[in-house]
C-alpha cells in the first residue's frame, strides 16, 4: 500500500510529497494544512500549489544528468 500511495503522490504533481520530504515533515500534515488555509482564505493556496507544481516540473526536468557531454 505505501509503494502505490508513494507513486501516486509522485505523479501527481508530488508538491506536498516534496516539501514533507525536504523538510522532514509527514506529506500528510503538509495537506492537512493546505485543505485547512484553503478554506480559511478562500482558495488563495491553490495558486501557489499551481505554481510550485509548475517550478517542480521545469526543475525537474533541467536537473536531469547527462552521462556525457556528446549525449542530447
Amino acid at each position: 500500500m505505501d509503494k502505490f500511495k508513494y507513486y501516486i503522490e509522485k505523479n501527481i504533481f508530488g508538491v506536498c510529497a516534496y516539501l514533507g520530504n525536504r523538510f522532514g515533515i509527514n506529506s500528510n500534515i503538509i495537506r492537512m494544512y493546505f485543505i485547512y488555509t484553503s478554506f480559511i482564505t478562500a482558495a488563495s493556496p491553490v495558486l501557489v500549489y499551481l505554481i510550485l507544481a509548475f517550478w517542480l516540473n521545469v526543475k525537474k526536468h533541467f536537473s536531469t544528468k547527462r552521462k556525457s557531454s556528446f549525449e542530447l
